[in-house]
């Protein structure tokens, strides 16, 4: 394809064939979103390109690079807010915010991943189990729709008007509602002391709300965040091999990747079920983190899983056509899902086919 409207091409790093086009405005994004909807075409967002195995693949078109869309646009400390765009790395954020004792709770480990990667694919925190999801924390977005609208949902407040919540909806739709080209985050204070514990059985009902408990093949461990004081006096009654600050753990690795989600309380059986896997697994949230080398037992997984109104979803593979649906069994509202797109991609060109049940 070419024209797009006078934008220059480019070559993204690690993206598919196509043409490749990274807008620095605003106004780029819509011309570039229009053209497509004009003739068509399908249009592949590109962030950091971390989580680009995750669903089905985008027939070729257009590959759109948030790279040039990565400016702070506004930190405000005091109020605790920040508005950034999209293309910013989460890495380069968290280590800003830090700078300041602050946190917008992004992905520990994320690599290369933008902030709107982690929105249009509901990535969020280990720490979610206490302090919310990112859908929880993102109070404004600006997204562009597939025909090439400009729309603003949400306020920089943490109380704002009622109405439809486009800045919540778009938080793993990705990019069905719209291109994210810029969000407002509600950041939160770090305290001045943390603490990781290596924990044998129960956690002590002493510790009221810790940050994450995560287990891995190598044990469980207990994050905690607080003041000097209470820091020391929790690792004086705990008994465990303690560290300060927060070690926080790899993914699984393995050729395929995994996210299974069930409800919290049936954390404990899940565990038994993956044990030939490598995994991780989020106490207190419900989801296990696996890593694997084939597809071996992941039917079975998976329907154990769906039969409690769960999931088991495949979030990385070698490549090609995946060996096994990425999703599984699409939810009951994907008709509802249908309609909603609709309207704001009334030609569905961004990121097609890659949702549950192929929207």
């Amino acid at each position: 394809m070419t024209g797009l409207q006078g934008l220059e091409t480019t070559t993204i790093p690690g993206a598919p064939e196509g043409v490749h086009v990274a807008p620095k405005t605003v106004e780029e994004v819509a011309s570039v979103l229009s053209e497509a909807t004009a003739t068509g075409t399908p249009v592949r967002v590109w962030g950091g390109g971390t989580k680009q195995r995750l669903g089905r693949d985008p027939a070729p078109g257009i590959v759109l690079s948030t790279q040039h869309l990565d400016s702070v646009e506004h930190w405000e400390p005091d109020d605790l807010t920040l508005v950034v765009g999209a293309g910013a790395k989460v890495l380069d954020i968290e280590t800003m915010l830090a700078t300041r004792g602050q946190t917008a709770v992004l992905p520990e480990r994320p690599g290369q991943a933008t902030v709107g990667g982690a929105i249009a694919t509901g990535t969020s925190s280990l720490r979610r189990g206490r302090l919310y999801g990112l859908r929880d924390r993102v109070l404004e977005v600006t997204v562009v729709t597939g025909d090439g609208r400009v729309v603003r949902s949400g306020g920089r407040v943490v109380k704002n008007v009622s109405g439809f919540d486009v800045h919540r909806a778009v938080v793993g739709a990705f990019g069905s509602l719209g291109v994210v080209v810029s969000a407002c985050f509600k950041l939160w204070p770090i305290p001045e002391a943390a603490l990781t514990i290596r924990i044998e059985g129960e956690i002590p009902p002493f510790v009221e709300r810790p940050l994450a408990v995560l287990q891995t093949r190598a044990g469980t461990d207990l994050y905690l965040w607080g003041t000097e004081k209470e820091m020391s006096s929790i690792r004086d009654r705990v008994e465990g091999v303690a560290q300060p600050g927060l070690a926080w753990p790899d993914d699984p690795e393995g050729a395929f990747r995994w996210s299974l989600r069930v409800p919290p309380s049936s954390l404990g059986d899940a565990l038994t079920r993956v044990a030939p896997w490598d995994f991780l697994a989020i106490h207190g949230v419900g989801e296990v983190r696996l890593g694997s080398d084939g597809v071996e037992g992941a039917a079975e997984l998976r329907e154990w899983a769906e039969s409690l109104s769960g999931a088991l979803v495949l979030t990385a593979h070698p490549g090609g056509e995946p060996p096994i649906d990425p999703w599984g069994a699409p939810p009951g509202s994907v008709g509802l899902q249908r309609r909603l797109i609709a309207e704001f991609d009334p030609a569905r060109v961004i990121n097609p086919g890659r949702l549950p049940g192929g929207i």
